[in-house]
């Protein structure tokens, strides 16, 4: 992910769980794009094929909760969500997602549906599109922000690993 990053808003309210984001029948792969077809598939039919490279998932409280599978994050990413807002996230999937490079923000955002959004990882600023907004959050720590850059953990470690050699 680039520093910024804007797109359009898919909106979701509390309690968002790995079931939701990528129903137990569709985990026999780990392919980001084949996840991805099925994304939210129980939910939200047809939402899979309307998801663009760029956009964003803003939610309430508790995204991510349920299972630890690191599916859900997979099918986000392959859908090209770009980042996850949210007010507080599920631990298990706040890790999951940081580990495949996929972003994700605990802050409180007032926006609707398809509204646009752009969001800055290392200044720590989102901003809605109608109405100007801003909202603050906390940045990553400098290491976490680096996973991120580099795509989650294993990019990350196969790049130290020929470093070393």
């Amino acid at each position: 992910m680039t520093e910024t990053t804007e797109g359009r808003i898919w909106r979701f309210g509390d309690n968002v769980d790995t079931d939701q984001i990528i129903p137990a029948e569709y985990l026999v792969t780990m392919d980001n794009s084949e996840l991805a077809r099925h994304a939210f598939a129980k939910v939200r039919p047809g939402m899979a094929e309307k998801m663009m490279q760029g956009d964003v998932v803003v939610a309430g409280r508790n995204f991510g909760c349920g299972s630890s599978r690191e599916h859900a994050p997979r099918a986000l990413l392959g859908a090209g969500v770009s980042c996850v807002v949210a007010e507080s996230f599920a631990r298990i999937f706040f890790r999951n997602a940081i580990n495949i490079g996929l972003p994700v923000i605990e802050a409180s955002v007032e926006a609707a549906e398809g509204e646009t959004i752009s969001v800055n990882l290392e200044s720590g600023r989102i901003v809605v599109g109608s109405n100007g907004k801003q909202y603050q959050f906390k940045s990553y720590p400098a290491f976490i922000t680096m996973l991120v850059k580099k795509g989650g953990l294993m990019p990350y470690t196969k790049e130290m690993l020929q470093c070393r050699k």
